[in-house]
């Protein structure tokens, strides 16, 4: 066989310089045979040896099991072939099979299906990768619905494709259309379809539940028959096309916002190629059922422990209650706009959602709350130990002079300094009497605990000449409420925090007492 520069020499000097063909022969040192060949049929082909196939013997063998399995791969034609003597690869397998499908592969035809309007919704899930949070990836995913007759389109991102997240994305698009279609098609979802057994279908109860709760026909589509709902198909791929590209996006929230702008301004706005109306002209919401008027409450159901540090673990993140709830179990009900906390049925504290991981919410809030607690807590131990030594008639001083303007906790502290120096009993009597001439403060107890130290002996009465004066009897004279009167001015005529730190020091200008002059 000739090389293609050969070829080409033959046909430049016989044609362009008209040499003969004897002349060529000599020339290029061939036969005149095969310079006249050459000149007749140019591109010539070597001709092949037809060879025989390993699979030669078994073809019609896997013609009969094509004919009983049509889908039976070639891995498991390979393993019945083997014991029948098979001693090929699987790649000449592969080949075999696919030609055989191929040929007898015949392509459907469809019906084009146009439904009237509010008689059918189709709902299908799209995959848009991931959003970063700092470092933290959350995947993303496309809730989309459209109303068939219309082409009206519903689309809200979300972070998750759980039931409870599921279907409030269904009621945010019923009220988002004003309504609910007749029947809603589905591809078969794992959240709407439990199993699927040719046209039997069993949807999952809950979702029966939901579906009673709306008024609307469940329908799921025949396994890989996309057919039976292109209009979704197709409108998860114009939001591919038409919004996903060239946006950048800062959180959840700022995705929803503008698939929200874009299916008002572009989306619902646009002249669809197949109606030529846009939706929003040919959508028609008074042909929808009636929204019910209470919405039924599908967030994010779960219990969590409320740990001793105040906090409890919710999708990756820790959040603070009150310390009243530390060792109970909580109920955590979530959104993709909060996380609210109950016990049975009281709510105790909500957060907006973080779809950051690792964070803490709340500590700064309720540790300061416990921090309040615990410096009540030991005001009251201060309490408790006066009341331990003076007796129980102090509890009932304690209580009046809890109801004046003073600081009750520096009262309890000054009264303690009191009992230190001069001992409980003493101070347990001086409590005594203040209490009878209703002098309430740590000042009143130490003037007389004061007065009960510097006491100065009696002296004896003195002697008139008259001795009739002498016989004289007066009425006895007590001076407490004379005490309490130029205490209590005086506590009014000085500045009131003076009056609080002044606390049980002596003054040396201090004048005495009515019982001290007398």
């Amino acid at each position: 066989m000739l090389t293609g520069e050969q070829i080409n020499s033959i046909h430049r000097l016989h044609w362009a310089e008209h040499w003969s063909v004897r002349k060529i022969a000599r020339h290029l040192h061939l036969a005149r045979r095969t310079i006249s060949q050459y000149l007749v049929t140019p591109a010539r082909s070597a001709a092949r040896r037809q060879r025989a196939s390993k699979l030669d013997p078994f073809k019609s063998t896997i013609a009969e099991w094509l004919e009983q399995d049509a889908n039976a791969s070639a891995v498991v034609v390979a393993q019945r072939l083997r014991p029948l003597g098979y001693t090929g690869g699987l790649s000449i397998l592969k080949d075999y099979l696919h030609g055989v499908r191929a040929q007898t592969t015949v392509k459907r035809a469809y019906v084009r299906m146009e439904p009237g309007p509010g008689e059918r919704f189709e709902i299908d899930w799209g995959h848009f990768g991931a959003l970063l949070y700092q470092g933290h990836a959350r995947k993303l995913y496309a809730f989309c619905l459209v109303e068939c007759h219309s082409r009206k389109l519903f689309v809200e991102f979300t972070h998750s494709q759980s039931f409870e997240t599921f279907v409030r994305c269904h009621i945010h698009a019923f009220q988002f259309l004003g309504g609910v279609a007749r029947e809603l098609w589905y591809d078969n979802l794992a959240t709407a379809v439990a199993e699927h057994d040719g046209n039997l279908v069993r949807f999952h109860p809950r979702f029966l539940s939901f579906a009673r709760e709306y008024s609307f026909l469940p329908r799921a589509c025949h396994v890989r028959a996309a057919w039976e709902k292109g209009k979704i198909e197709r409108a998860v791929g114009y939001v591919r096309q038409n919004f996903w590209p060239l946006r950048t996006f800062t959180d959840l929230a700022d995705v929803n916002l503008q698939t929200h702008h874009w299916l008002e301004q572009v989306a619902n706005q646009r002249r669809h190629r197949e109606t030529g109306e846009t939706p929003a002209a040919r959508f028609q919401p008074e042909a929808l059922r009636a929204l019910p008027v209470i919405v039924p409450d599908y967030r994010d159901t779960t219990e969590a422990l409320v740990h001793k540090d105040l906090r409890l673990s919710f999708d990756g993140n820790r959040y603070c209650v009150p310390p009243r709830y530390v060792g109970r179990r909580l109920t955590i009900k979530a959104d993709a706009s909060s996380v609210t906390f109950y016990d049975q049925y009281q709510e105790i504290a909500s957060y907006a959602r973080c779809w950051q991981r690792g964070e803490t919410l709340g500590a700064e809030r309720f540790q300061k709350e416990l921090l309040s607690q615990l410096a009540a807590a030991q005001r009251s131990a201060e309490q408790q130990r006066l009341v331990s030594w003076l007796g129980p008639a102090s509890e009932s001083y304690l209580r009046r002079l809890a109801d004046t303007d003073r600081s009750l906790t520096r009262q309890v502290r000054e009264l303690l300094l009191l009992v230190r120096e001069y001992g409980p009993d003493a101070v347990a009597a001086a409590v005594t009497q203040a209490h009878a001439a209703g002098a309430f403060g740590a000042d009143y107890i130490a003037n007389l605990l004061r007065q009960q130290r510097m006491r100065r002996h009696v002296q004896p009465p003195l002697r008139f000449q008259n001795p009739q004066l002498n016989e004289l009897a007066t009425d006895p004279l007590s001076l407490a409420d004379y005490d309490s009167f130029i205490l209590r001015s005086k506590k009014d005529s000085d500045d009131p925090t003076a009056t609080e730190t002044e606390s049980t020091e002596p003054s040396d200008h201090e004048p005495p007492s009515g019982s001290d002059a007398d």
